[in-house]
């Protein structure tokens, strides 16, 4: 099928919930909920996550979460978990305060390097899948994991590119092609882009989306760097549809050396 851009034939597909858009953002460090919800807007995001613990359950008229657009898919995470218990006992808190049983699962013991803890959140996903949970996990780009956190039915999986909020792009990129390569699910590109040029870098890859916070958040004009992060992940994707060219050692020229007007 030819597709071109503004098609929605190549649209991402996450359990059975199709999204428009492949820049998924979150909503932490912003100056304002006010500029979190614009930052949003500008970025056309469709997903969206946050941390269970800043969910104000007993007023929720007016947290953070009454800010984000009705179209917004709320993904909570499970931001502060350590453990696999701590991870499936927030998930849960935040199903039974009304939030969706979507979860983004992060178990990290790590507050050096805030790395994921690959057997914990293994074990968390096999619980919150059983138990009705859409499972997003958050990991290591170790094609291996990827492998068994498909087999236990999570939805996508979420190698960080770099450590969360370090901005130096894609340091693990060729674990993240083999993950890409192999996965049956969503592969999504979370934690460590800096720049829209390396989302764009990430979906030429063939990565279904990314997720992007820091990198807007902190932006002088977080509006205008949304926007930038928007484009990008549309060219991006654009690019991988296209095919990208093969890289040469030889120079080759663009414009064919015979049938010239220089020619005798």
């Amino acid at each position: 099928m030819e597709q071109r851009p503004g098609s929605d034939a190549n649209a991402l597909v996450i359990a059975g919930r199709t999204f428009a858009s492949r820049l998924i953002t979150g909503t932490g460090k912003y100056a304002s909920f006010a500029q979190m919800a614009e930052a949003i807007e500008a970025a056309g995001s469709e997903m969206v996550t946050v941390a269970v613990r800043r969910v104000d359950f007993d007023e929720r008229a007016g947290d953070l979460t009454s800010f984000l657009p009705e179209s917004v898919l709320l993904l909570p995470n499970t931001s502060g978990a350590e453990t696999a218990d701590e991870a499936v006992r927030i998930a849960r808190l935040a199903r039974a305060g009304g939030l969706p049983t979507w979860i983004k699962l992060e178990v990290i013991p790590d507050q050096r390097n805030l790395l994921p803890d690959p057997v914990e959140t293994l074990k968390a996903a096999e619980v919150l899948v059983a138990d009705g949970f859409t499972v997003l996990p958050y990991m290591f780009p170790d094609p291996v994991l990827a492998k068994r956190l498909e087999e236990v039915g999570c939805a996508t999986v979420m190698p960080l590119a770099a450590p969360i909020g370090s901005g130096r792009g894609l340091k693990l990129r060729e674990a993240i092609q083999i993950m890409i390569e192999e996965a049956h699910v969503p592969v999504i590109v979370d934690a460590g882009l800096g720049a829209p040029s390396e989302a764009a870098e990430a979906m030429e890859l063939g990565a279904d989306a990314v997720l992007v916070n820091t990198a807007i958040a902190r932006a002088s004009d977080p509006i205008v760097m949304a926007a930038a992060f928007r484009q990008a992940v549309e060219a991006g994707r654009w690019g991988f549809l296209a095919g990208l060219m093969s890289e040469r050692i030889d120079a080759e020229a663009s414009s064919p050396l015979t049938g010239s007007i220089a020619e005798p």
